[in-house]
């Protein structure tokens, strides 16, 4: 069953991008004119963990499998062999997969078989073996098996040939003085053609004559390739490399060998993960043939994490929706230039509103709750797909209350054969997915390096022995791609809130929270005594709004009205100390209209009017605390109200009172538009 595209149509429709790569709709029910001729780039989708990648490619296997020679493989996955001789390597094993994947019958094709890569794997599988140990050949050949039969099914799956095998080894072995990892390759290499293979595919040893120093002979050039691969370093790269060749060849021969004409569309080899270290050694080698000339045919989807990684340095870039009728790709001079690098995009508030729509047919969750989601989520498809269907899965009795944050609190059924799991831990687990995220949710809570070093000093030095916690969390931030921001040592409002989610109720220390106070009373002394601007920013996360509101009013008289509504911004934006679950509305609401009894210590000996102005601030600063929170929904009543005491206020300052004129008017513009509050107010950039 097809999956929800929420925006990948651009990529998955019958006139998208795969169909113009691969030359075949999806479910092979027609054929679609080749965009890029014979020469298709290598096509790497870029993005974040959660935007999709892994879910795209996995959607393609889905649609194609079947009607073209499909493979996926994960190249930050490879398991080895429980046992396995020294002729495995992570890139062997992968061609391995890929084959035994690629080589199934498809719609009105026969199987593809590998002979070529076949040979090349039986030599490199040679090394290690003695003569005193023929269990270890016996083993690897064995795990050959798999591989072999995609050249004769019959014959390689049966087994007798391993026999064979070995006693060619035997022999070899008494007739010399010191075994060789060439000659063992080449005597099982014969023993190999003369039991699997048929006379059509014995001539694939042929095209190891164009390997180094093989001067046009096969069983030369298989030789030195397993001799290449046991030295290692830069000889087994080459080695590889030759291997990698052998699997896109036989690919080749199987659309323009003797049953040419009866296939359709090409081949389509998955890569996810691919800016690991084995996804650059398979698509390299593809490259690098390419841009000799070569054509292979080969349709190579990739995934990767690092939108800037090296290997995309001389990538053509582009952007998902720009890709749904065209994408252009100018091969240069540099290897690089054959690969086409789409970034994923975040889903619209339109996909989001229907990815809900999806789980919550009836509506019966508040109708902003998408959108909040949305600003929430950035329009990440794992989180907004999660929150979407922990919306829809909530007890009846707390559906017309939910917020963003209330959909962290909940659990979510992912899978029928298993309990519910919580939402907010296990997104943060498929978002950052390290051992202990206990530091990093500790380091949440700051505001850039400096603070997030002192935090982990006071905090934290039991986590590392051999070097700075703050800067190992920032360094695999870093190689996560998540960004960076002048503001927040975590950047991204999603996972930050995830961190921040897992410091307050991780312990479950209701109503203490002593991590999350012991954290936020770490930096509040960090940043006294006199009532800056962070000081305060954790006196809100702690509960407490005497002090800032005090300072405001204080400092509201001063020129600077500008500074003055850019700290009342950044104070308001600290995280809220909400209690799980908690029915009702939020407390902030009532503080914001005016509803709740004032019972402040800060009114003794103030005269009228600063009361009056005391008052308008403690408003002023809980609606800005409330509407600007990711996990809250937002209030046109509340964002009225900061309307109106923003035009107070400005009635009321003697020199700045156009500024706050201004943001009374742009502020609850910004809110109703999910923009961040501009400073100045109106600026579009929002900044």
């Amino acid at each position: 069953m097809d999956r929800e595209l929420y925006g990948r149509e651009a990529v998955l429709h019958d006139g998208g991008l795969v169909a113009r790569l691969s030359g075949l709709t999806r479910h092979g029910a027609a054929r679609v004119a080749y965009e890029h001729g014979d020469d298709p780039p290598v096509t790497v989708f870029t993005g974040g963990r959660g935007m999709g990648k892994t879910a795209l490619l996995k959607e393609v296997r889905n649609r194609y499998k079947g009607y073209t020679p499909l493979a996926l493989l994960d190249c930050a996955h490879i398991e080895p062999p429980a046992e396995h001789g020294p002729g495995w390597s992570e890139v062997t094993g992968a061609l391995t997969e890929l084959a035994v994947q690629l080589s199934p019958k498809v719609l009105a094709a026969k199987p593809v078989q590998f002979p070529r890569l076949s040979l090349g794997l039986v030599a490199v599988a040679s090394l290690g073996w003695s003569q005193e140990d023929d269990e270890r050949a016996r083993t690897d050949l064995q795990q050959l098996g798999p591989l072999l039969a995609t050249v004769d099914a019959t014959k390689g799956a049966a087994g007798n040939w391993v026999s064979k095998v070995l006693s060619k080894l035997a022999a070899t072995f008494a007739e010399s003085a010191a075994p060789l990892a060439g000659l063992l390759a080449e005597a099982t290499v014969e023993t190999v053609l003369e039991e699997v293979f048929g006379r059509f595919q014995r001539s694939s040893e042929n095209w190891y004559g164009t390997y180094r120093n093989a001067g046009g002979r096969g069983k030369t050039g298989l030789r030195q390739l397993a001799i290449d691969f046991e030295q290692g370093g830069r000889r087994r790269g080459e080695a590889e490399d030759f291997l990698v060749g052998a699997l896109t060849e036989d690919l080749v021969h199987a659309y323009t060998g003797l049953r040419r004409g009866t296939r359709i569309g090409r081949p389509i080899l998955l890569l996810d993960n691919a800016h690991e270290r084995l996804g650059r050694q398979l698509v390299e080698p593809i490259l690098r043939a390419r841009a000799g000339g070569r054509r292979d045919r080969v349709v190579v989807l990739a995934a990767s994490r690092v939108r800037e990684h090296e290997g995309l340095r001389h990538a053509t870039r582009t952007r998902l929706p720009e890709t749904a009728h065209r994408a252009p790709c100018s091969r240069g001079t540099s290897v690089g230039s054959g690969i086409l690098a789409v970034e994923l995009t975040p889903l619209s508030p339109a996909q989001t509103r229907s990815a809900f729509d999806h789980h919550d047919p009836a509506g019966r969750t508040p109708a902003e709750l998408a959108r909040a989601v949305h600003r929430l989520t950035g329009g990440r498809p794992l989180g907004v797909a999660l929150l979407g269907r922990a919306a829809g899965e909530a007890p009846a009795e707390l559906r017309a209350g939910l917020t963003p944050g209330g959909l962290l609190d909940l659990t979510v059924e992912l899978r029928e054969d298993a309990p519910p799991v919580p939402v907010a831990p296990t997104l943060l687990a498929e978002l950052l997915p390290v051992r202990r995220p206990g530091p990093y949710a500790v380091l949440a809570a700051t505001h850039d390096e400096e603070s997030a070093r002192l935090l982990a000093h006071a905090r934290l030095q039991g986590e590392s022995l051999d070097g700075d916690v703050a800067l190992r969390v920032r360094d695999q931030l870093r190689s996560e791609d998540w960004p960076e921001g002048p503001r927040h040592f975590v950047a991204d409002p999603l996972l930050r809130s995830l961190l921040l989610h897992r410091l307050r109720f991780e312990d479950d220390d209701h109503p203490r929270y002593a991590a999350w106070r012991a954290v936020h009373e770490t930096l509040h002394r960090h940043y006294g005594p006199a009532p800056g601007p962070y000081r305060l920013h954790h006196d809100l996360a702690l509960g407490r709004t005497e002090e800032a509101v005090t300072h405001l009013r204080v400092t509201f008289p001063e020129q600077d009205v500008l500074g003055w509504l850019g700290r009342l911004r950044f104070v308001a934006a600290a995280p809220y100390p909400r209690e799980r679950n908690r029915p009702g509305p939020d407390p902030r609401r009532a503080i914001a209209l005016g509803q709740e009894p004032v019972g402040d210590p800060a009114f003794s000996g103030l005269d009228a009017d600063t009361t009056a102005l005391h008052l308008s601030v403690r408003r002023l600063l809980h609606a800005v605390w409330l509407l600007t929170d990711p996990l809250a929904l937002p209030d046109d009543d509340v964002a009225d109200r900061l309307a109106h005491e923003l035009r107070r206020l400005s009635g009321r300052h003697l020199t700045g009172s156009g500024s706050l004129w201004d943001a009374a008017t742009h502020w609850p513009r910004d809110i109703r538009a999910w923009r961040e509050l501009s400073l100045p107010p109106g600026r579009e950039d929002g900044v």
